[in-house]
């Protein structure tokens, strides 16, 4: 695979000021789980949209543009985070709308000017670019990303508590940013260290039914959300092994 590729099944939401004296990033700095301070340039942050109960609704890398922020989020998504983030805009002069004119591209090795995945390293590099010629990363994209454990969007990660996404080891959510939609069972679950329940990647061989979120056949992969005391004996990656110790 070349490593300079579009995913095609990635988008881009962008949210502009339209008054000079506008801040976009203390807007969001109340709704995603993520530290806006930390989203700079070329240094993009995992986060997500909860429900106020904690649960994942949007997953997505939030990306710096100058007095605008860029949201990475998956293709089928991105129309419904962006009419959701309508509804908490009220009367913030704000412009919410798909960015048409980017795309976001990935590689497993580092490219000039990419930024690595703030998820995990072994994830590689992404940017922000208008189309290429190469638009055939997304296959390559899922079973690399599946193989390091890390699962990403609604289809495999549902609607679950967001600490149960593995999201603290994924680095998407801080706890010393103040309130934001969810906070409160999210930090609580923290706090108490009771996640019950994690987002795994298994060998289908190994898959429960009734655990499963999505079967990737054509990978021999499972993504499932298991009780943490059944994990033990699974081959997990050591990224993931750690947070259980």
């Amino acid at each position: 695979m070349s490593s300079h590729s579009t995913l095609t099944q990635r988008a881009l939401v962008r949210l502009s000021p339209t008054d000079p004296a506008e801040d976009v990033r203390g807007f969001l700095q109340g709704l995603v789980t993520q530290d806006m301070r930390r989203v700079l340039p070329g240094n993009p942050q995992y986060g997500a949209l909860l429900s106020a109960q904690g649960k994942t609704l949007f997953d997505f890398l939030l990306w710096d543009d100058g007095a605008d922020v860029l949201i990475d989020c998956a293709r089928d998504a991105a129309g419904d985070l962006a009419k959701r983030l309508t509804l908490y805009r009220l009367r913030r002069r704000i412009s919410i709308a798909r960015e048409e004119s980017l795309c976001v591209h990935w590689s497993p090795e580092p490219v000039e000017g990419a930024s690595p995945d703030p998820r995990l390293a072994a994830l590689g590099w992404r940017w922000l670019a208008p189309e290429s010629g190469n638009t055939g990363a997304d296959e390559a994209w899922r079973a690399h990303r599946l193989a390091h454990g890390v699962p990403e969007g609604a289809g495999e990660l549902g609607d679950i508590l967001w600490l149960e996404t593995n999201a603290v080891e994924l680095n998407g959510v801080s706890f010393d940013k103040g309130c934001y939609v969810g906070q409160e069972n999210t930090a609580r679950m923290n706090w108490r260290q009771k996640v019950n329940r994690r987002i795994v990647v298994l060998p289908i061989a190994a898959a429960d039914p009734k655990r499963q979120k999505i079967a990737h056949e054509d990978l021999g992969l499972s993504v499932e959300h298991r009780r943490t005391e059944d994990l033990a004996t699974l081959d997990l990656p050591e990224w993931q092994r750690a947070a259980l110790a």
